[in-house]
């Protein structure tokens, strides 16, 4: 099973544990809120152009606060089952909504206080380490800092060049990640001059 299913299937378990009106870490959006997001990503394409376009934002707001309105059980059992058969994103759901369901697992899991980061297997963290390394430098495009992002063991990328100063990131690919999407509810070790880690942790970090 791949890890965007497993991460989905623990998705959907969080959700149910903690009920439709928990927090979560996108905003004020509660579970439901979130729910709705990912069954009209991935069922309504119609919406698409709404989450990066300005213009098109309030039809997809509209769209997804309606489905928002179904039974919760409903909402969890399409958001379990995934892009319906006649979906593109059906045979790519492995590569397109691995990260995807991984941040809104921790997006729910790290809504209210107590959290605490899994342990992953290392073969899932070189996965989502792989991934980072795709998407760092669109994250950290705002830096007027140098931004290093550096794993426990080892690994090493260059985020931003932002000239002398620098400000370099550690932890596990899966912290790591979340900070690269913006979260801060994350374990990561920042070292750098004080100041410059205050902006990196600021950035606007939308991908």
């Amino acid at each position: 099973m791949s890890l965007a299913r497993r991460e989905r299937i623990a998705l959907v378990a969080t959700m149910t544990e903690v009920g439709p009106d928990a927090p979560t870490l996108c905003g004020e959006w509660t579970t439901r809120d979130l729910a709705a997001h990912l069954v009209v990503r991935e069922r309504r394409p119609d919406t698409g152009p709404g989450i990066l376009i300005q213009k098109f934002a309030g039809y997809t707001e509209r769209v997804r606060s309606g489905a928002a309105e179904r039974e919760w059980s409903e909402l969890l059992e399409q958001v379990r089952t995934g892009p319906p058969i006649w979906s593109l994103m059906k045979p790519l759901d492995s590569a397109v909504n691995m990260t995807e369901m991984f941040v809104h697992h921790e997006d729910v899991r790290r809504g209210s206080p107590g959290w605490e980061p899994r342990a992953l297997d290392p073969a899932d963290e070189a996965k989502l380490w792989s991934a980072l390394r795709r998407m760092a430098r669109m994250a950290y495009r705002k830096s007027s800092i140098t931004v290093v992002l550096t794993t426990l063991t080892g690994e090493r990328v260059v985020a931003h060049k932002g000239g002398d100063r620098e400000v370099v990131l550690t932890g596990t690919a899966s912290e790591l990640l979340l900070h690269a999407f913006g979260r801060n509810e994350v374990r990561v070790e920042a070292t750098g001059d004080p100041a410059d880690v205050d902006a990196v942790h600021a950035l606007d970090r939308s991908i």
